[in-house]
């Protein structure tokens, strides 16, 4: 772009960028998959004001791509120029991208996508007719047309990297794309509960949230009803503090937002705790994790929440652009919004008790460690009893090795079912079959993994569009999983980054449901036989997860902590 361009008019809404701003923002200009179209063209409705916003999908998205909205259009000169490079809606001449408050650029995204696929425009901005733009082999229009539509934005996107084959071809499954498509448009519903989405596929319905405003109304259309119908809805603000980084004009204040879902409905991963950072669904393990330690020691070993967190910060103090396609964020001061994020779960979900282990006065520090794995003799231990339902107690050699009975469990059932996979694995029918609600993504890729859950065990057939019919389980040890546990198994496949990655990620998560639980009672025999399977396991020390298995309290523990160093023990 040269200087001979004329500038546009002062009250036109898009305008031209200068060069310094071409530059900075053409790293954005990334479209690798149908989801990274699908995200920018939603991005754009919702800075747009869009009040609903329909996504249409036609296979895995490359053959069509529709997004609809009933937000602020265009005029005929906007639109025509909306779809040539290097031009904005989004920045004032001479402004920033760094303090852009918006979620994207409206041309940058219509030509970066117009780059890669046919493009079709029809937009209104309220007058007497709207507008239809068209654009093939590249940004620009190549035609500028009168059309009927009432006011707001539809694009549609035809034969996506068509003149591309090398980027066609790397691309996965058509069930694999949309289900990334699906978990897309899932996390800007559940981010903005106050906008209406809707879902379709191949013509079929796939979710819709009413966009009422409330998280819960925006968990029913992702999730089901049991989800939706045990939430917690937060609303805080919190001082970040005025030594905080970018605080030169006084106090800093976040704003956080969401709904927590009761502990007593867990996932295996955090992948279903959406956090977004000014409306932008963000993956930032650091708030996730955030999320996570607000619920404290409610979950589950090893269990994750769902959960959806809204992150609002100061101008300035959120970076968008440190990603390609804007999936990251860098937070000035991360630690600081992290910590007012865990401590508005904690507060949200009145987890203010502490453990009693602070009341205890027991010099035992650096008493307990892991076991040492050079001993092996778990044969040789001799079981004393059962301490609170969790752990085995057990004497060896002058030491006491305490067993979590739970964590030995799941790596006994790991190394049978890694064993057992692909040869004839243990399954126990569920007769009548049980219906298990599963979100759209999920079930897309329930599809297509069926032969992969198939070899895990479980019989699952797809259902509705938002369940899976579940005939089979897997039963390692005689002890069958339950049917929701499929859920695990479908996020594992869904996220391995090879299909044996994911299978391994779902065996170690499939170990843990028949598992002993807390409070399970073992005889002697039975404790005897847990600890003589742990002893034959290639790796009888960690827990599939990583977690120990064993801990070992030397004597000398005991004898310092009762000060018999001088008595005779008797």
């Amino acid at each position: 772009m040269s200087d001979e361009h004329p500038a546009p008019a002062a009250d036109r809404p898009v305008r031209r960028l200068d060069e310094a701003t071409v530059a900075s923002v053409a790293a954005g200009e990334v479209v690798t998959r149908p989801a990274d179209v699908v995200v920018e063209l939603v991005e754009n409705a919702l800075d747009a004001g869009a009040s609903r916003i329909d996504i249409d999908i036609a296979g895995d998205g490359t053959e069509r791509i529709s997004v609809r909205d009933d937000g602020r259009g265009m005029d005929r000169s906007d639109a025509e120029l909306a779809v040539e490079r290097h031009t904005t809606s989004k920045l004032d001449p001479g402004g920033s991208v760094e303090t852009a408050e918006t979620l994207g650029f409206r041309g940058e995204a219509l030509a970066s996508v117009a780059t890669v696929a046919d493009l079709e425009l029809v937009t209104n901005d309220g007058g007497p007719r709207g507008t239809r733009v068209v654009a093939t082999g590249g940004p620009g229009a190549d035609r500028v047309e009168a059309a009927g539509r009432g006011r707001g934005t539809t694009v549609t996107v035809r034969d996506l990297f068509a003149d591309t084959p090398a980027r066609r071809a790397s691309l996965s499954t058509a069930r694999t794309e949309f289900a990334r498509v699906s978990d897309a448009v899932s996390r800007y519903a559940v981010a903005r509960p106050d906008v209406g989405f809707s879902l379709a596929h191949d013509g079929s319905g796939v979710f819709s949230t009413p966009g009422t405003g409330e998280y819960a109304d925006a968990l029913l259309g992702v999730y089901d009803r049991k989800v939706a119908s045990r939430t917690t809805a937060f609303d805080a603000t919190a001082g970040l503090g005025t030594d905080a980084p970018g605080n030169g004009d006084g106090p800093a204040d976040v704003r956080l937002r969401g709904t927590l879902v009761q502990p007593s409905i867990t996932r295996a991963r955090r992948d279903h705790i959406y956090v977004d950072v000014g409306g932008r669904p963000v993956r930032n393990g650091r708030l996730r994790r955030a999320v996570v330690d607000g619920y404290g020691d409610r979950l589950p070993d090893g269990r994750a929440p769902v959960a959806a967190a809204s992150v609002s910060v100061p101008d300035g103090w959120a970076d968008h652009n440190v990603h390609p396609r804007k999936r990251e964020v860098r937070l000035r001061a991360p630690d600081a919004v992290a910590d007012a994020v865990e401590s508005a779960v904690a507060d949200a979900l009145s987890t203010a008790d502490r453990r009693r282990s602070e009341d205890l006065s027991m010099d035992l520090d650096g008493a307990v460690e892991p076991f040492d794995p050079g001993d092996t003799a778990f044969a040789e231990a001799d079981f004393v009893g059962q301490f609170r339902g969790l752990y085995l107690l057990c004497a060896f050699e002058g030491d006491l090795l305490v067993v979590d009975q739970h964590a030995a469990h799941e790596r006994i059932n790991y190394e049978r079912l890694r064993e057992a996979v692909g040869d004839d694995p243990p399954t126990a029918p569920i007769d009548p079959p049980a219906t298990v609600s599963v979100t759209p993504a999920q079930y897309a890729a329930a599809d297509s993994h069926r032969d992969a859950l198939a070899d895990l065990g479980y019989d699952v057939d797809p259902f509705d569009g938002s369940a899976v019919r579940v005939r089979s389980v897997p039963a390692p040890l005689s002890r069958p999983a339950d049917p929701e546990s499929v859920r695990d198994a479908i996020d594992a496949l869904q996220r391995g980054e090879t299909p044996d990655d994911g299978r391994d990620d779902s065996l170690k998560d499939l170990a843990c449901h028949p598992s002993l639980k807390a409070g399970d009672d073992l005889t002697d025999a039975e404790a005897d036989a847990l600890l003589d399977r742990l002893g034959a396991c290639e790796n009888p020390y960690n827990c599939p997860h990583g977690r120990p298995t064993v801990l070992t309290v030397a004597e000398e523990t005991l004898v310092r902590g009762f000060d018999r160093r001088n008595t005779r023990l008797e």
